[in-house]
């Protein structure tokens, strides 16, 4: 992979973006951002015909290293800042993940048994589901999954 000082002499970081300090084609200019968005709306730098994503090449000039993954704090993909990337792993970084779009109570981990007429809470960990049992009331579900996800998860718990 590129070394720090590799990236540091291609690139000049500020508040999250990159800005080219090299010219390497005719089409890059000193000083012009790099980079484009991708299909999934991530920022992308081809580099030596290889195209690395933003957020891991900030990550690795600011600690001169490349994790397996980096996530986003935030969940935002276009805030690339320093502050909010961290190394994680596969799992801590899906734990991170907003609200499935199939999800049809509202909550991550809980869904409707219909056969039994109760709300189910599950959390996963380490592609393991953790079953927590059947409620109620979807308050109930609700406030046990939340307490498992942060013993579980840990600052990487995200309930929505």
């Amino acid at each position: 992979m590129i070394s720090k000082q590799q990236l540091h002499e291609l690139f000049e970081y500020k508040d999250g973006v990159l800005y080219w300090k090299v010219s390497r084609s005719n089409r890059i200019k000193i000083g012009q951002k790099a980079g484009s968005i991708s299909q999934d709306k991530r920022e992308r730098i081809n580099i030596n015909r290889k195209l690395l994503l933003t957020h891991r090449i900030i990550f690795a000039m600011h600690h001169d290293y490349w994790p397996q993954y980096v996530d986003h704090i935030d969940n935002d993909k276009s805030n690339n800042k320093i502050e909010n990337l961290r190394a994680t792993t596969v799992h801590q970084n899906q734990w991170n993940r907003k609200l499935g779009c199939q999800n049809k109570s509202g909550i991550k981990g809980v869904s409707f048994d219909k056969n039994r007429n109760k709300w189910v809470a599950e959390i996963r960990n380490n592609n393991k589901k953790i079953f927590l049992g059947r409620f109620n009331s979807i308050a109930d579900a609700e406030k046990t999954v939340k307490i498992a996800r942060q013993q579980v998860h840990g600052e990487f718990a995200r309930d929505f």
